[in-house]
């Protein structure tokens, strides 16, 4: 049996639309490699017919494996599952959408072949046919993990990747069920060597990331990469505190010199809804901090394998 050179790892939700176009492109471009190769799909609980069409390629093709999950259990439980069962010397993750260039693939593993590197990284150098407050957002967010965490994630990276199999067994051993993979990787160190291309729009199908899907996704890596919310907290509570004692011996003062009654109510209301916001703030942050250590203490399995090829 010829040993696995390349696996290509290919999270799945609802790509029925794509997924025949994104294998024969992408088999244009291996099969100049001439290094064997695997395909290995995840279907991450599709609703459409996207199961159906891995049966097919995977029975027409002996390079081609699926994954189907019991249900949508996230684009980073796919992946992982995915990466769990790759068996390649050298391993990419891409997406089925064609967004991720497969062109980019032979010049990514002769970068990580030659040994000078342990991981080839893409980025998008710009964010053309993005929604603009879309895009505006994505790039705070980038600069914000820049200021607020020890880690450095790109502007524009994409979970687009080769890796050889030392990176990936560097990988495997984080068993966090909150994964943020764009803080993970960089976290991992190693040697990275970074891709750029513009950007790609859909050929098919339509994105399945919602403005608030992204923006919960950018809370999550926020919370797995940084305890800084939690300080700000601390010291949004502190600044406050003294607020109010500087406000309560102003009133004293002021009663004690001019006997004047304390008046405005409304100002008083406003103080109390801000302040009353403020500890829902905070309470809020530190939820968000117990319920991951509440996902991670109760162990469940990052996901569930209902068929696999």
């Amino acid at each position: 049996m010829q040993t696995v050179s390349l696996s290509i790892i290919i999270p799945c939700f609802n790509e029925e639309a794509s997924l025949l176009q994104f294998y024969e492109e992408s088999i244009k471009v291996l099969e100049q490699l001439n290094k064997p190769i695997e395909f290995i799909f995840v279907d991450d609980g599709s609703k459409d017919n996207t199961l159906g069409v891995l049966r097919q390629l995977a029975s027409q093709n002996n390079c081609v494996h699926y994954i189907s999950l019991s249900r949508n259990f996230g684009k980073e439980a796919a992946m992982f599952a995915g990466l769990q069962r790759a068996s390649g010397q050298f391993v990419v993750v891409i997406d089925a959408d064609l967004q991720d260039p497969p062109s980019l693939i032979p010049q990514m593993l002769e970068a990580v072949a030659s040994g000078e590197y342990d991981c080839a990284g893409t980025r998008r150098v710009n964010r053309i046919g993005e929604p603009l407050i879309r895009s505006f957002f994505a790039r705070r967010f980038y600069s914000l993990m820049r200021k607020i965490s020890d880690i450095e994630i790109v502007d524009g990276v994409r979970d687009f990747r080769l890796m050889n199999r030392t990176y990936l067994e560097a990988f495997l051993k984080l068993q966090e069920r909150n994964r943020f993979s764009k803080g993970i990787f960089p976290w991992l160190g190693f040697r990275t060597k970074w891709f750029e291309y513009e950007n790609i729009k859909r050929t098919t199908g339509e994105t399945k990331w919602s403005f608030w899907k992204l923006f919960m996704y950018s809370f999550e890596g926020i919370i797995a990469f940084s305890s800084k919310p939690l300080a700000i907290a601390s010291v949004l509570g502190i600044l406050l505190f003294i607020a109010a004692f500087l406000l309560i011996v102003l009133i004293i003062v002021r009663k004690i010199l001019w006997g004047d009654p304390v008046a405005g109510w409304a100002s008083i209301i406003c103080v109390i809804l801000f302040c009353s916001g403020t500890q829902l703030l905070t309470t809020g942050i530190l939820g968000q901090y117990l319920a991951k250590i509440y996902t991670e203490v109760k162990q469940r399995p990052t996901y569930i394998i209902q068929e696999e090829s």
